[in-house]
């Protein structure tokens, strides 16, 4: 007796719902498939209509070509598709979609409404969808162009439509996906309606006056453009200045044949090209498009076709990051050189009538530099500086000798009883708070503007100034924020400030933490907001930074989410490293003396929040070991 078989072919609409897990994760897959293929369709004005987050509706409205009635039902058949013809095609795609599986997936999943109409029929075609079934096909009255309305996704699975986020992430990640393609195509007009709300409206022009509608008028000045052409990729687009870098990856766009990718390699090889114009934190903004032969690249990796493998891919990072920066050279943006001078100092000379001469320099031929009676004032003013300098150079040193003196004894006495053990950082901590008298004559030095080195018992630590006022600013905006007592300067005339959309909602989200700061401030109009006062410890110039700071922490849950911070902390964190003391920021003895004990009167004064050292300490042990003693 034989066994029955056990393969079977699946039903189709079972095949979609498991090639849906793969193209449609969330209403954002939704909103790029239906928006590609109205841009495959040669539309030259798109819009993008969503309710509830894309969980209750997405509809995609364009002008372009349309489809037959025979076309229109065979677009949610699956692997059908008028991109492809050949295997071949495979190795030459120029339009946005090509595997013909997005609308059976979509249609598997959703409630879907479609209205077609070619500019030569009289009528179009409606067709409706539940879960692959078709519910009605007739004839029907429409404009030209293509209209498809997807309603209650992932209806018939409960599961999928539970993981969702929340309606802001999810917004986010629609208006993600609707201005990856808006960047894309500047040739074709985008319109954006949250729940009967106009979000955006992006008319046709130019790529800078698309970045600039999308991102603010201040990114206007913002933008280096860059340009190059080679036998290998012709490249154009524009990078940001490195003064306006972020802390997160925040406005980086990869585009190839107008197709967004993600690429850490090419990432890779424009950080490089900004190599010692940013730290290693800030990462700039850039909008780069590489136009690339389609046989020289692969885009059927995955579905959502956001990777990609280039057949040369060393010769594309040699040229992109050449381009770069010969761009930035071009526009003379280089390192500064570090002359350790004050900001303050302006060395810059701007003749009145703009004409640059040559300095007339008058010498008198009778003077005598050793004539007592002609040089009397100058020699006083001098031998009057050189002693003053003198006796305070004396006296600074006298004390730093006596302390290390005093040191040294205590050393050398203690050495032959007691074993040398590395202090431990509690051990230097409570060292240091316990000994208050001792340290107000601990001699404390800062060097290059970033470090404090300062004698301990067991030898000296090293203080990173800029992760030491973090972590104490951190605390301390925390405490105020959980205890409502954060204080606030109110503004001789308030501030208006104007963000981009997906920014203003965040900040809108916020507006009552943010409240707690110090802010005085609330929404003013369409993504404005006005400010009437400000945390005492930021200045105005500083209130705008402050908010792109905080919302970047927000922004796709960076800044915190591998930490798993609270709200509040992350408030706390983005705040306390915008405001905190950079490397650079010379130091008066005080303000040193003062860091040092704000910094161990903390919980954890070793590492700021995001796990970053403060200090470190070195032993006389070790030191002796290094001099070989």
């Amino acid at each position: 007796m034989s066994l029955a078989d056990i393969i079977q072919l699946l039903p189709d609409s079972v095949a979609n719902q498991i090639a849906a897990g793969e193209v449609v994760q969330r209403p954002a897959s939704v909103v790029k498939e239906l928006i590609e293929n109205a841009v495959d369709a040669d539309s030259t004005q798109i819009k993008l209509i969503i309710k509830d987050a894309g969980k209750t509706l997405v509809q995609v409205i364009d002008n372009g070509k349309g489809m037959s009635e025979t076309d229109a039902r065979l677009s949610f058949e699956r692997h059908a598709t008028s991109k492809l013809k050949t295997a071949d095609d495979l190795f030459a795609i120029k339009t946005k979609g090509f595997r013909g599986e997005a609308l059976a997936s979509i249609a598997a999943i959703a409630h879907v409404e479609l209205k077609t109409k070619r500019p030569v029929d009289e009528t179009g075609t409606l067709i409706s969808i539940e879960g692959s079934k078709i519910t009605t096909q007739e004839p029907c009255s429409c404009s030209t162009g293509t209209s498809i309305a997807v309603k209650n996704l992932f209806f018939n699975v409960p599961a999928r439509r539970n993981f969702l986020k929340s309606n802001s992430v999810e917004k986010n990640h629609i208006i993600d996906e609707f201005l990856r393609v808006a960047l894309a195509h500047p040739n074709i007009a985008f319109y954006f309606y949250d729940d009967e709300v106009e979000e955006y409206r992006l008319e046709i022009g130019t790529l800078r006056q698309r970045i600039v509608a999308i991102f603010g008028n201040n990114y206007n000045e913002r933008l280096v453009p860059i340009e190059e052409e080679s036998t290998i990729v012709s490249i154009h687009g524009f990078v940001g200045k490195p003064e306006f870098a972020k802390k997160t990856r925040g406005e980086q766009f990869f585009f190839i044949n107008n197709r967004f990718i993600k690429s850490a390699y090419l990432n890779h090889a424009i950080q490089n090209a900004f190599e010692h114009l940013l730290s290693r934190e800030s990462h700039p903004s850039f909008f780069i498009f590489l136009n690339v032969d389609p046989s020289f690249v692969d885009v059927n990796i995955h579905p959502t076709k956001t990777e990609v493998k280039f057949e040369d891919d060393k010769s594309i990072y040699a040229v992109l990051r050449t381009t770069v920066k010969m761009a930035l050279g071009k526009n003379n943006i280089t390192p500064t050189l570090d002359f350790d001078q004050e900001q303050s100092i302006n060395f810059d000379y701007k003749p009145k009538d703009g004409i640059a001469r040559m300095p007339q320099i008058r010498v008198n031929p009778n003077y005598n530099p050793f004539d007592s009676e002609n040089n009397k004032g100058h020699n006083f003013l001098q031998n009057q500086n050189n002693s003053i300098r003198n006796q305070s150079n004396k006296s600074n040193w006298e004390k730093l000798y006596e302390s290390h003196q005093n040191e040294t004894e205590t050393s050398v006495t203690s050495s032959s009883f007691v074993e040398t053990i590395e202090p431990t950082q509690e051990v230097i901590s409570s060292s240091w708070k316990n000994d208050s008298t001792e340290s107000s004559e601990k001699p404390t030095i800062q060097i290059h503007n970033a470090y404090i080195i300062s004698p301990i018992k067991s030898g000296f630590m090293i203080i990173y100034q800029q992760h030491a006022h973090e972590r104490i600013l951190y605390e301390r905006i925390l405490n105020n924020i959980e205890n409502q007592t954060a204080a606030s300067q109110q503004l001789l005339f308030p501030e208006t400030f104007e963000f981009n959309s997906t920014d203003a909602a965040l900040l809108n989200e916020l507006l009552p933490e943010i409240k707690t700061l110090g802010f005085d401030m609330d929404e003013f109009g369409k993504n404005t907001f006005v400010v009437n006062g400000c945390p005492v410890n930021i200045s105005e110039s500083q209130i705008k930074p402050v908010l792109e700071e905080i919302i970047e922490q927000f922004k796709n849950n960076s800044g915190g989410a591998d930490l798993k911070l609270s709200r509040n902390q992350k408030l706390a964190l983005s705040m306390a490293q915008r405001v905190s003391i950079k490397a650079g920021k010379h130091l008066e003895t005080s303000e040193i003396r003062n860091l040092i004990d704000e910094l161990f009167a903390c919980q954890m004064p070793y590492a700021t929040p995001t796990g970053k050292t403060t200090f470190i300490t070195y032993t006389n042990e070790e030191l002796e070991k290094k001099f070989k003693i």
